[in-house]
C-alpha cells in the first residue's frame, strides 16, 4: 500500500483497526509512534547495488486503555510528517511490537487494515547459484515404459 491510499483509505473509514496476519487485532488503544522515510542502500549477495525506499509506521501499545487513534488523527500525524519529512508516495511498512520488532506490509479491504507478511529473498539467484524451480511432476501422471532396449537410452 502506498501512502496515496492509506490517505484514501482513512477517508473512508471512523475506526481503525490493523489486523495481524494470524487473524488477531492490535489492541485499540494503540499509538502511531513513529512516521518516517526508511532509506536502504545494499548490495546483493551478486555484488548489485540497490536501494529501497519505505515510508514506515511504527505501532505501539500501553497501558492507556483509553487511547483511541481516530482516522482524522492519523490523517493530521500523516501530513504533519509529509510537511515536515517532504514523503514521496512510497509503499508504507509498519512495525510492530510481537516477540520482537516485526516488519509488516500493508493492504486495506474496505473496512480494516491487513499487516501482511514479508519474506527474505535472494535478490542475485543467477549469480549466487541458487538452482531454478524444477517443475513438480506427478510420478501417476508418467506414462510407464514397458521395456527398455540397450539402445533407447533409457538405462
Amino acid at each position: 500500500m502506498l501512502l496515496s491510499e492509506i490517505k484514501t483509505a482513512l477517508e473512508q473509514i471512523e475506526k481503525i483497526v490493523f489486523e495481524l496476519p494470524d487473524g488477531s487485532v492490535v489492541p485499540q488503544h494503540f499509538h502511531v509512534t513513529e512516521v518516517g522515510n526508511i532509506s536502504k542502500h545494499f548490495i546483493d549477495c551478486g555484488g548489485t547495488e540497490r536501494k529501497e525506499d519505505v515510508i514506515n509506521f511504527q505501532l505501539w501499545t500501553a497501558d492507556d486503555f483509553d487511547h483511541r487513534l481516530s482516522a482524522q488523527k492519523l490523517r493530521d500525524i500523516i501530513a504533519l510528517s509529509e510537511e515536515v519529512l517532504n514523503l514521496d508516495d512510497l509503499p508504507i511498512e509498519v512495525e510492530y511490537q510481537g516477540d520482537t520488532i516485526g516488519k509488516y506490509g500493508l493492504e486495506f479491504n474496505g473496512t480494516t487494515f491487513k499487516l501482511t507478511t514479508k519474506q527474505t529473498d535472494c535478490l542475485a539467484k543467477d549469480n549466487c547459484g541458487i538452482p531454478t524451480n524444477k517443475p513438480k511432476v506427478r510420478l501417476s501422471q508418467l506414462q510407464a515404459q514397458t521395456c527398455c532396449e540397450p539402445s533407447s537410452g533409457c538405462c
